[in-house]
């Protein structure tokens, strides 16, 4: 696996410098300062490449800008409203441009109005490192009190709009602004900031936008785009909804392996493929990630290595992110599958054959807790996370353990 990290630009308290300490491979990058659904000009992606390629001194790096993310569908798109269809120039436009600059990999999401979601940024751990959290009750009571959507209460089981009551009822407007930011005004790499009202009119807008219509859209945007990725010798890898479960009343497309699997069906070409990320799709407890990874494993064109520690055992429910070998998902077995597919590629000759990993996300621990780095992000947390996968990856390569030949064979 390629190790790389992701690098949210020139602003990112994480320097190209402390990446390259960490022993990275190769930067996860977008153009965040891009509106959504305008073009990715070749003359930014340049300037990227340019900030990437150098350390703080001047001195080159010998990184490169190797995997897109995110290439953010707009909301236009999704709904197939307003300029919608410009929208599909302009991402073509931007396909063009990424291909031209040796850039192959272009990781995306389909949500709907929110990326992904949390409640808490800095929850603490037994161990005093803070980690991000997705507290299902809290999150009722946001939708139910503060953004006080139609029927939201309906949503939710009786036991958990009690406690969303109780809970909202003891919150102080500061914190209830708190949680509302989390939510809604956008964390890292979103694709877009909203503010509670223009939550609101999208809300309005998906209201007669059912999920069979939302996945028609889907797959009509697949239809124009992965044919011009195919040509183009690029890989668009979808990322998985976070959470994997139904959100503010709106339909969710990309959950569960078969999510996936209508996905790649739907316009079956190589470039239409996966973003694996054990951390979304583990929130789940009926995902198999170590099977999806062999069973899918063609189609996957990017890795994200995280691990999350369910609080309930329903599809829908709380959850926070552990540490990468920690939670509720065989972080081994998943790097084996991986493993065992890159060694199918390469016998099969594939150019792609070392698939893209990055660690991701992290508890704050050591000086994370005052380097300040963006949410889920930190240097040091992810720096061990690296350090983990990296050594799992190692032991399961050594020819001793024949971990990475394909089940059946010696």
């Amino acid at each position: 696996m390629r190790q790389t990290w992701r690098w949210f630009g020139p602003h990112d308290q994480v320097t190209i410098d402390d990446m390259l300490q960490a022993g990275v491979e190769g930067v996860v990058t977008g153009l965040h300062h891009v509106p959504t659904g305008a073009v990715w000009t070749a003359e930014e992606i340049r300037k990227r490449r340019q900030d990437i390629a150098t350390q703080t001194d001047g001195a080159p790096s010998g990184l490169d800008w190797e995997v897109v993310e995110s290439l953010p569908v707009s909301e236009d798109i999704k709904k197939q409203k307003g300029e919608w269809r410009s929208h599909y120039d302009a991402y073509k436009s931007s396909l063009r441009n990424l291909a031209e600059a040796g850039i192959e990999t272009i990781c995306y999401n389909f949500m709907p109005v929110l990326d992904w979601t949390r409640t808490d940024l800095a929850w603490r751990v037994p161990s005093g490192a803070t980690c991000m959290r997705f507290d299902y009750a809290v999150f009722a009571a946001f939708d139910i009190f503060i953004l006080e959507r139609k029927g939201a209460s309906e949503d939710y089981p009786q036991d958990i709009v009690a406690r969303a009551s109780e809970h909202h009822a003891k919150m102080s407007d500061a914190e209830r602004a708190a949680l509302a930011k989390n939510v809604v005004f956008g964390l890292p790499g979103a694709a877009e900031s909203f503010s509670l009202e223009d939550v609101r009119r999208h809300l309005a807008e998906y209201d007669h936008i059912s999920q069979e219509a939302l996945r028609q859209n889907f797959v009509d945007f697949l239809s124009e785009v992965i044919p011009v990725a195919e040509d183009l010798g690029l890989r668009m890898c979808c990322h998985p909804d976070d959470p994997p479960f139904d959100l503010l009343g709106l339909p969710r497309l990309m959950s569960t392996e078969d999510d996936y699997r209508y996905m790649m069906d739907a316009v079956d070409l190589p470039a239409n493929g996966i973003t694996l990320c054990t951390g979304s799709l583990g929130a789940r407890p009926d995902n198999d990630l170590p099977g999806m990874m062999d069973r899918l494993g063609d189609r996957v064109h990017f890795l994200h290595l995280r691990n999350v520690k369910r609080e309930a055992d329903g599809i829908r429910g709380s959850f926070y992110e552990a540490e990468h070998l920690g939670g509720d998902t065989d972080m081994v077995a998943v790097i084996a599958a991986a493993l065992r597919e890159e060694e199918r590629r390469r016998k099969a000759g594939r150019k792609d054959w070392s698939i893209p990993m990055r660690p991701d996300h992290g508890q704050n621990i050591l000086d994370d807790h005052n380097r300040k780095a963006q949410p889920g992000y930190p240097a040091i947390g992810r720096l061990k996370g690296l350090a983990e996968l990296r050594g799992v990856a190692s032991a399961l390569s050594h020819g001793s353990l024949r971990a990475i030949a394909p089940s059946g064979e010696q």
